[in-house]
């Protein structure tokens, strides 16, 4: 991949949410571990390098929770988010569609969404030459506030399947 070519796709599971009896699912919130998780989450980006210029967030209340945190630790480099009734509930090819209308001018593309949708995205865009124990690790588990770093030389109206390399599966967690 030739360097000035490559843009990044950062899919992001909210994190740790709450169960409170009689809530819609949509209005789940963060459990108190959620929102001490959402913030590593930030500030293992800033740390890496990976700063979204454009952000699409599910319209759940915990994908919105976990997005507000991620942008705090951000600080004035975080885009303002997007809010996309798309992604909840998305399957994988749902997200691909919304990822497919995002505007050229955007390099470092972040997505705030929900399991299974997540993984299986993240399963279908992987190319062969993902980075090997990044790519087992994804396909084997994908918990809360689990972050996925993609590259993709292809514009996003073309982005369609095994196209984007894997480089980073991460899940950041508190040091203990």
């Amino acid at each position: 991949m030739s360097e000035h070519h490559i843009k990044r796709l950062v899919i992001m599971r909210h994190a740790k949410s709450d169960w409170p009896l009689g809530v819609p699912d949509h209005e789940r919130p963060l459990a108190e571990r959620g929102h001490r998780e959402a913030p590593i989450a930030g500030k293992w980006l800033l740390k890496h390098h990976v700063v979204p210029d454009f952000i699409l967030c599910s319209s759940a209340l915990r994908t919105r929770q976990t997005c507000t945190w991620v942008c705090s630790e951000l600080g004035d480099k975080a885009p303002t988010p997007k809010l996309e009734d798309g992604l909840y509930a998305a399957s994988a090819q749902r997200m691909l569609t919304v990822i497919n209308h995002v505007p050229e001018t955007v390099t470092t593309l972040m997505v705030f969404s929900h399991m299974p949708g997540v993984q299986d995205l993240a399963m279908h865009l992987a190319s062969r030459d993902s980075d090997h124990d990044a790519y087992m690790d994804a396909a084997t588990r994908y918990p809360t506030s689990a972050i996925t770093v993609m590259e993709l030389e292809k514009p996003w109206a073309e982005l369609d399947g095994q196209d984007a390399r894997l480089t980073h599966f991460v899940v950041p967690r508190p040091k203990k």
